[in-house]
């Protein structure tokens, strides 16, 4: 009988990440199993977080809620299922984790959801990307394209929740010109409905990240730390997307997969967490729809 580590394996290039983050050692197990889900408090995983010291109240009360999405991301990794193989346990596995995002924000009441309009979009957009994982389960069989209309929506439902105040101009021309060259990067690999496809997705993705980076104010009294969560999240997005998309057009990108769902994961997490103080309140947030 040979004893393991399971943080120890070479194809789990995340899990030994995930699992130190939790305030426990991993157990030996012996080799009829096959990776130890480790338990244990996690408040660790927000200690970065806490060096602003505007975020450590809300760490401390959000937090909680947020245990359940962290197990279920150390259970995609640790199960680290083969993509070769799609099937519905597959789809339920990579999707787990954005279900522990909506009953994240569920635990905040309904009533809080349709009190402000922003947070209610953050939540649909969940439910649209939730479907995108699944579609992209079968990629392979033709299914990628249905997954990049299920993200396209979510990124056109995050924008609408960010709002359009204030405009930000500057920002947006900046977040355009680094969308261009990457456009411009991957359109001599494109062909077919993927030149415009890819295209189109990323001047939305373009539009969602300039509207999370627009309302970003890191000093005065203005300060928000959900603006910070939802800048940190739009930019994980897009770094999980293009490794996506110089894998699949361009060459391949060492650790992928890992590199992927990690960032994609982080992202959608600081997303939802950005939903929390919403942005406005249903009366505000008609006032600035006709202004």
């Amino acid at each position: 009988m040979t004893l393991v580590n399971p943080c120890s394996c070479e194809d789990r290039p995340t899990a030994q990440f995930l699992l130190s983050l939790l305030n426990e050692e991993p157990r030996l197990v012996t080799s009829r199993d096959r990776y130890s889900f480790c338990k244990g408090p996690i408040k660790e995983l927000f200690g970065i977080l806490t060096l602003f010291p505007h975020l450590r109240l809300r760490v401390k009360s959000e937090g909680p809620k947020l245990v359940p999405f962290f197990k279920a991301t150390c259970v995609y990794f640790v199960l680290w299922l083969p993509s070769s193989s799609p099937s519905w346990f597959s789809a339920l596995i990579k999707c787990l984790p954005i279900f522990c995002l909506w009953l994240f924000l569920l635990a905040h009441g309904f009533r809080f959801l349709l009190a402000h309009p922003s947070a209610s979009l953050i939540f649909a957009g969940l439910v649209f990307s939730a479907v995108g994982d699944a579609f992209l389960i079968w990629q392979d069989s033709g299914y990628f394209e249905h997954g990049l209309l299920m993200f396209a929506v979510a990124h056109i439902l995050y924008a609408l929740a960010f709002g359009m105040r204030p405009l930000a101009l500057r920002t947006g021309l900046v977040i355009g010109v680094l969308s261009g060259l990457c456009y411009a990067l991957l359109y001599p690999r494109l062909s077919g409905a993927f030149t415009y496809l890819v295209g189109v997705y990323v001047t939305l993705i373009s539009f969602m990240g300039w509207r999370a980076m627009a309302g970003l104010r890191l000093g005065g009294a203005a300060w928000r730390w959900t603006e910070l969560a939802a800048g940190v999240g739009a930019l994980l997005f897009i770094l999980s997307d293009l490794t996506i998309a110089l894998n699949k057009f361009c060459f391949p990108v060492p650790y992928s997969r890992a590199l992927i769902m990690s960032t994609y994961y982080a992202a959608q997490m600081f997303i939802a967490l950005s939903a929390v103080e919403s942005r406005e309140p249903v009366e505000d947030y008609r006032l600035s729809k006709a202004a």
